[in-house]
């Protein structure tokens, strides 16, 4: 017992060092080596990971794609820290982050990571500019201070809603929502923006200008974006495509038109079920 907390405090000591230092000289925003998530043991264990190696450069926009089960929401979640791999190790702006403790995963999360989800999750009791800020709140820094609002307001303009800061959310429509999102996501100048089906719940128009939105804060901030989604003409603004099958990266495309995303797409879906439905009928006959 001791040893392990020697260790982890050794680990919470160099993530200390690494959030005031900076993330060093390294140009990979995220890196997995050997991850492996398992669910349960035995025969009934589920698989979600199988050994993912990948290295994300910093200033890039990868779009991850996969059939139903394939383990993109894993993966996402091991990368970001929110569920811990079963085996591997997991680098964020050159952080090693596999063993750290929860509550420096959680200062991680707060300081130099950020999030867009479908379901936008603003705080309807608070102003735009107070969700805005509110990664800036979580992580003991003084949101009412002029630097602070200055902060909030910059990136809200940057979104296209400079004057809806002291509007609540409700007030709002789901694309100005979800542009609130994207504002708070970034206002912390984050490692990594991760992004969860950020356009799932938007009408065509609307996804397309939060998307520009994410591809200009690559381009022009300098920002890196991992997004999970199951759409080929947003995933067109990616850099990169990676496509996720039985828990492993099957396939990728460097930029690509939505069109073509879709027929890698397919191909990748008809060839995972024609293999489910093989290894299904060994298994029954095996079992007869």
């Amino acid at each position: 017992m001791g040893l392990r907390r020697t260790k982890q405090g050794a680990q919470d000591r160099q993530y200390t060092a690494d959030i005031h230092q900076g993330p060093g000289p390294s140009d990979l925003a995220v890196e997995l080596r050997g991850v492996r998530r398992q669910y349960g043991r035995g025969s009934s264990a589920v698989h979600a990971l199988r050994g993912i190696d990948l290295a994300l450069p910093r200033a890039s926009f990868t779009a991850v794609m996969g059939p139903s089960g394939s383990g993109k929401s894993t993966f996402l979640q091991c990368a970001a820290g929110l569920d811990r791999p079963t085996e591997g190790s997991v680098r964020l702006g050159g952080t090693e982050i596999t063993g750290m403790s929860e509550n420096r995963l959680t200062e991680l999360r707060r300081t130099r990571l950020g999030f867009v989800f479908q379901a936008f999750n603003l705080l309807p009791s608070l102003t735009v500019e107070q969700n805005v800020v509110l990664p800036m709140r979580l992580a003991g820094q003084r949101t009412g201070s002029a630097r602070s609002r200055h902060a909030a307001a910059e990136m809200l303009t940057r979104v296209g809603l400079g004057d809806k800061g002291a509007r609540r959310p409700g007030q709002l429509s789901g694309g100005q929502q979800q542009r609130v999102a994207v504002a708070r996501a970034l206002v912390t100048r984050p490692d990594v923006v991760f992004a969860d089906e950020p356009t799932g719940a938007l009408d065509t128009t609307t996804a397309a200008e939060i998307l520009a939105l994410l591809r200009h804060a690559v381009d022009s901030l300098g920002a890196t974006v991992v997004m999970v989604t199951h759409d080929p003409a947003a995933a067109a603004y990616a850099d990169r495509v990676l496509f996720l099958a039985d828990g492993a990266i099957a396939d990728s495309l460097p930029r690509a038109g939505a069109a073509q995303i879709a027929a890698r797409m397919t191909a990748l879906t008809a060839h995972t079920s024609a293999h489910t439905s093989a290894h299904t009928s060994a298994r029954a006959g095996a079992a007869a």
